[in-house]
C-alpha cells in the first residue's frame, strides 16, 4: 500500500520547465499522425476490422500539485478518422501525467459518447515502454459510463501499452473488454498504431513566460 505524508498540506515549487522533468513521457511530446492504426470493434454481424488514419497532439502544461503530491504532464486531444473519410469517428481528450517521486503514471481520458476513465500503471524515468490500467468499479483507477453504454457495451477493462521507439516515433496498444447483451464471451475492442512526430511540442506556460522575459532583458 501506498504511504503518504503525515503534512498533507505543504506544496513543493514546481520547475518552470515541465519537458525535463516529464520522466518516461517526454518522448509523447509534441504533434504526431499514424497513418497504419487498426480498430476491431463489435457489430450485430461480428467483429469489424476498420484501418484508421490518427492525429494527436500532447502538449506540455505547468506542474500541478495536491499537497505534497507532484505531476508533470501533457495535455493531449486525439483525432481519428478513415482513410477514406475525413469526418471524425474518434474524438479523446486528457492528459498524460508523470509523478516522479513514486514513479506513477496516469492517463486520464473523456470521449464525446459519454464516457471517461482514468488508467495507472507504475514505471521508471528511463522506461521505454509502459502499461495502464483502468478498471470498472475501482475508485482510484475507475470507468465511468453514460446509462446506455453501461446497459449495451459495460467496459470492464481497459489497458493500454506504450513504447517509445530509436527513431523518435512511439506505439500503443490497447484492449477495452466490453460485456455485450447476448454474447457468451466478453469483446476484445482493440486498437494499435504507430506515430510520427510532425511537429515540436511548445513550452508549457510558465516556461514560455521566462524564456519571453529572458528575451526581453537580453537574457
Amino acid at each position: 500500500m501506498q504511504k503518504f505524508p503525515k503534512d498533507i498540506y505543504t506544496e513543493p515549487q514546481p520547475d518552470s520547465d515541465t519537458l525535463a522533468n516529464l520522466g518516461p513521457l517526454r518522448a509523447l511530446a509534441g504533434i504526431w499522425q499514424g497513418q497504419l492504426g487498426m480498430d476491431v470493434n463489435p457489430k450485430a454481424q461480428g467483429a469489424e476490422h476498420q484501418a484508421f488514419i490518427e492525429q494527436i497532439e500532447l502538449q506540455p502544461i505547468d506542474g500541478q500539485t495536491n499537497g505534497p503530491q507532484l505531476y508533470y504532464g501533457l495535455r493531449y486531444h486525439t483525432r481519428i478518422f478513415k482513410p477514406d473519410d475525413n469526418e471524425t469517428f474518434h474524438d479523446q481528450v486528457g492528459y498524460w501525467l508523470w509523478e516522479p517521486a513514486s514513479g506513477s503514471i496516469i492517463q486520464t481520458l473523456t470521449i464525446p459518447r459519454g464516457q471517461t476513465a482514468m488508467a495507472v500503471g507504475q514505471t521508471h524515468a528511463q522506461a521505454r515502454e509502459f502499461r495502464l490500467e483502468a478498471v470498472r468499479g475501482s475508485l482510484t483507477n475507475g470507468i465511468s459510463s453514460n446509462p446506455f453504454l453501461e446497459h449495451a457495451f459495460r467496459t470492464e477493462r481497459y489497458v493500454i501499452e506504450v513504447q517509445t521507439h530509436a527513431d523518435g516515433s512511439w506505439s500503443y496498444r490497447q484492449e477495452t473488454t466490453l460485456i455485450i447483451p447476448g454474447q457468451a464471451e466478453p469483446f476484445a475492442h482493440t486498437d494499435h498504431n504507430h506515430l510520427y512526430k510532425i511537429a515540436e511540442p511548445s513550452l508549457n506556460p510558465t516556461a514560455y513566460a521566462a524564456q519571453q522575459a529572458a528575451t526581453e532583458t537580453g537574457g
